[in-house]
């Protein structure tokens, strides 16, 4: 394959900026693309424009951005689906490698959550109730592949218990047959939760974060790792470039995503949607992604999830 040729001059931006979002609007990704857009002609020198491109479970947003023109006119909004991915094979474009993050912008934990009248008061009592009925413990998840469904066969292999595995079309979709009794548990994004934590129809057993989390509905929930478990892990979004950018411009990009980042009023906006700014550089990020990749690549290969996918496509 040629390698894709870019003239730059020294004037970059001199037009708007496309930023791919691989998922349907109104999903986190969504969200913090439009809160983006609302500051960067003021950071970046020019405006953000947003294109939805969902499906494949982000492949097709990042297919065509591998594939773009790497002069700083189109780049993406990434999630840990970038890596996820390609690990599964199935993918056209080996995205850690074809891509590169421009910033990080934001972390938040997962918490496991259960309905509110079970007895079960922490992660003891579910791993008992597992190892008493094995396999009939429901463990709901966004789907077969994905973090949640990733992390809740970690959890059940960690504590050596068989669960019965439920895949759903998205969190939302897990979140209603928890509600309704249909599953037990699942791994959830907390801003999903948050309300029904409030009125008390669901309980947080645990968070995968280092430390407690601050936000006052959750700041009680203790972490994995002090009830004994080596679970620790946060669902990131960031925004990333086909591979090849001149210097000067990634420098330009890097430099305006970060002002965007740190602008109190895109703080405000994360803030309202429940979204936890935590901003990295292209390096910080870069080891981020090759860390993950390691980390995740062990865990869908230890817990069978990997054989489980490949046994789908035959």
């Amino acid at each position: 394959m040629e390698p894709k040729k870019v003239t730059t001059t020294n004037k970059y931006p001199e037009k708007p900026i496309t930023i791919i979002v691989p998922f349907s609007a109104g999903g986190g990704m969504d969200l913090i693309a439009r809160a983006m857009e609302k500051t960067a002609s003021t950071n970046l020198g020019q405006p953000l424009i947003v294109i939805n491109k969902p499906g494949g479970g982000g492949t097709i947003g990042w297919n065509e951005l591998a594939s773009a023109t790497p002069d700083g006119y189109t780049i993406g909004i990434t999630g840990v689906e970038v890596i996820l991915q390609p690990l599964y094979g199935s993918t056209k474009y080996h995205y850690p490698t074809a891509l590169e993050p421009l910033v990080q912008v934001s972390s938040n934990p997962f918490v496991l959550v259960v309905q509110a009248n079970q007895p079960w008061k922490n992660v003891d009592d579910l791993v008992r109730y597992a190892q008493q009925h094995p396999g009939q413990l429901k463990f709901g998840n966004a789907g077969t592949g994905t973090l949640s469904h990733v992390y809740s066969e970690l959890f059940a292999h960690d504590v050596g218990i068989t669960t019965d595995p439920v895949p759903f079309r998205g969190a939302s979709e897990s979140l209603i047959a928890l509600l309704g009794g249909h599953i037990q548990a699942f791994f959830a994004n907390p801003a999903i939760i948050e309300e029904h934590v409030k009125n008390g129809t669901l309980r947080v057993l645990a968070v995968t974060a280092e430390q407690r989390m601050t936000d006052p509905v959750f700041a009680d929930v203790p972490t994995f790792k002090e009830q004994g478990l080596d679970i620790v892990f946060s669902y990131w979004i960031g925004v990333a470039a086909p591979k090849e950018m001149p210097i000067e411009v990634k420098a330009k990009l890097a430099n305006g995503l970060k002002a965007i980042i740190v602008d109190p009023e895109f703080q405000k906006n994360l803030e309202t949607i429940r979204v936890q700014v935590d901003y990295l550089n292209p390096r910080e990020s870069q080891k981020k992604w090759l860390d993950d990749n390691q980390k995740l690549s062990k865990i869908v290969q230890e817990t069978g999830i990997l054989d489980r996918i490949k046994e789908q496509k035959k």
